[in-house]
């Protein structure tokens, strides 16, 4: 009886740890590519002739098809419905497929009177490659979320998703320290490249984990392999419920002030701070180096501890405080711009490290492929539209011309992404609040199998 009750797959260290490392490099794979022309604004305006406004309508790309046709919420219903292995195989394929065809925009030459929709054909078809590949990553990402909680529910539930979101900013970071490097010693469609390369591993590396996944099953007992079949009506459910919506909300405004700055980080180092172009993406690339460790390490806390709400809370805060320094045109010089990237770097680890791990408290285990796409959807809109809305302001009040230099001032988008960040703190204080008047158990730690 005690064997029986034991020997499950997932009860292994090993290889529960295993599962997570071989579906965290596919989404190593796919955060290299979703960073990798985050530096090169500066060369897509000199090379391809891009303006600002061009460049954040091609990163709004990436939430067209998640946003507009509603496929993140799609791919979460798949998800509940299909299965792991089904949706995580078809998202991968997606990526590969996105991102051949924003190669194909790139290295194309089209000529100068070439418009879709009265925008350049090369932005419009780069950016449709972008929404090809942002639906892939995303619902990528909520299949892994999935498979992180199927089998570390009850265990390290947070150190696994700390440790996944860990391996994906590695990917971000070297895209970020590397993109530039590529550009400027091959061409500017070579990290384009890499990334694809990348991803056709990551594909690789998902068909190994289906092989677990069936093993898995394989040594669940009968009455619990199968999931729970997903119901229309679990949508009902999911959106009646005020925490899902809170935690939701957060995560819509925490990422809005985050991943669009990614996309002019490096540029903002370089007409603020003076780095020069060739070193800039470097500063950057220190923000997803240093969730790396941190990530981990505040989600053990939480599976240790618990605080996960307070976590939330304190990351909020630090957000808002690093956006009005980067907004303060005194503090101008690159070592601020070091000091206070490092510091963005502790509240990017903190508050991921603990509001993804909450979402399993607050949502069933049959609904969460929903409720994560759910989520997803709502964080995709600031994904996809702040980048676009950045380079507006920049194009239309931040601008200035002398001669053949164009120089941006950056006081006002990092004002716009400060205030995202105090709407973040006082919707984390909400949360905090609902949580203890609902018993979540936000604040409680997350281990609950003792080994």
């Amino acid at each position: 009886m005690v064997e029986k009750l034991q020997k499950t797959l997932r009860d292994s260290p090993v290889a529960r740890w295993t599962a997570l490392g071989v579906v965290a490099f596919t989404m190593l794979c796919g955060y290299f590519l979703t960073e990798a022309m985050s530096p090169l604004k500066p060369l897509l305006e000199k090379e391809l002739l891009w303006t600002s406004s061009e460049y954040g309508i091609f990163n709004s790309g990436y939430g067209w098809f998640n946003v507009f046709l509603f496929m993140l919420i799609l791919g979460g219903i798949v998800l509940d419905k299909m299965g792991v292995r089904f949706t995580g195989l078809t998202s991968s394929f997606l990526m590969v497929a996105g991102v051949a065809v924003k190669y194909y925009a790139i290295t194309t030459v089209f000529p100068a009177d070439s418009l879709i929709l009265g925008m350049k054909t090369q932005v419009i078809l780069a950016g449709l490659g972008y929404a090809i590949f942002g639906v892939g990553i995303e619902i990528t990402g909520i299949t892994v979320s999935k498979v992180i909680v199927k089998w570390f529910k009850g265990r390290e539930l947070a150190l696994a998703m700390g440790m996944e979101m860990a391996t994906a900013r590695l990917g971000s970071a070297l895209a970020l320290l590397f993109g530039i490097p590529l550009a400027t010693n091959f061409s500017i469609s070579m990290p384009i490249l890499c990334g694809l390369i990348l991803l056709c591993i990551g594909f690789i590396s998902f068909t190994v984990y289906c092989v677990m996944d069936k093993k898995l099953e394989k040594s669940l007992p009968a009455d619990t392999a199968k999931e729970d079949p997903f119901r229309p009506s679990d949508i009902m459910i999911i959106i009646r419920n005020k925490g899902f919506w809170l935690i939701a909300i957060l995560c819509l405004l925490f990422y809005s002030a985050v991943f669009p700055f990614f996309k002019y980080a490096t540029d903002l180092v370089i007409h603020k701070y003076g780095v020069d172009p060739s070193f800039a993406g470097s500063i950057p690339s220190l923000l997803p180096l240093g969730t790396i460790l941190l990530t981990p390490l505040f989600g053990n806390l939480y599976d240790r501890k618990g605080r996960g709400a307070s976590i939330m809370i304190l990351g909020a805060i630090m957000l808002v405080i690093v956006h009005a320094l980067f907004a303060t045109p005194a503090f101008d010089h690159w070592i601020v711009a070091v000091i206070v990237t490092i510091i963005l770097g502790v509240a990017f680890s903190l508050v991921p490290s603990a509001m993804w791990p909450s979402v399993p408290k607050i949502i069933p285990e049959k609904q969460l492929g929903t409720a994560y796409a759910l989520i997803f959807w709502l964080q995709n809109i600031g994904i996809m539209g702040v980048p676009f809305l950045i380079g507006w302001v920049l194009d239309k009040y931040c601008k200035t011309t002398i001669g053949t230099e164009v120089h941006y001032d950056y006081t006002y988008p990092m004002m716009i992404f400060a205030g995202f960040g105090v709407l973040a703190v006082y919707f984390a204080f909400l949360l905090k609040a609902e949580d203890k008047k609902k018993g979540y158990g936000l604040e409680s730690p997350n281990v609950k199998v003792k080994k």
